[in-house]
């Protein structure tokens, strides 16, 4: 994965184009994450890919190599609480405003993965399927998974009755069986779980 698509907003007079991504609209647990990423122009190729192509182990090492390497970044996040009241979506594109908001240099456009416009403060153009195509949503792509893992790994710390660190608060059939056992957490997103007598 190359420079290429960034390079088109460059000859359309975006000087700071900016990636955005997020990790984690789907789990029952936790908050969701988004990072904003500003990579240099010409960036030689570092290995990226969808994180979700990416082994664990991969995404870990290129978090470090993409911090290491961008002109800015920022990951931000929504919690449970914000998910809950404002809904999922709402909340994944307040994450991604906080992510744009603080990068230390502000964009010219960013590059949002997905069809919807979040409303970041900055002119905005969506990708679909950006982070298989666009570098910089590639890179905020990682940072957001890494950094929403590492934090699930966290809350495993605190509720380890829960298992986060085998699920990272995905809904699978070990969730489920845990939330059955020991009931909804702090930490739990109440809005995904009003049907969970169905599970």
């Amino acid at each position: 994965m190359t420079y290429e698509y960034e390079n088109l907003y460059h000859e359309k007079g975006y000087a700071v184009v900016c990636g955005v991504d997020e990790a984690g609209r789907g789990p029952l647990a936790g908050p969701v994450f988004a990072a904003a990423v500003i990579l240099p122009e010409g960036l030689e190729e570092i290995g990226l890919n969808d994180s979700k192509k990416l082994s664990e182990k991969k995404r870990e090492q290129l978090f470090d190599v993409i911090r290491e390497k961008a002109v800015a970044w920022c990951v931000a996040s929504a919690d449970q609480n914000e998910i809950d009241e404002i809904n999922i979506l709402n909340a994944t594109f307040l994450a991604m405003k906080r992510a744009v908001e603080g990068l230390g240099v502000k964009p010219d456009i960013a590059l949002i993965d997905g069809n919807r416009k979040p409303n970041t403060g900055v002119k905005e153009e969506t990708v679909i399927k950006g982070d298989a195509k666009c570098i910089s949503i590639a890179a905020a792509s990682v940072l957001a998974k890494v950094s929403r893992d590492r934090y699930m790994l966290e809350l495993d710390r605190q509720y380890p009755e829960y298992e986060f660190a085998k699920h990272k608060g995905y809904p699978t059939r070990l969730h489920y069986e845990k939330i059955k056992e020991h009931g909804i957490s702090p930490v739990h997103r109440l809005s995904f779980l009003k049907n969970l007598n169905e599970h």
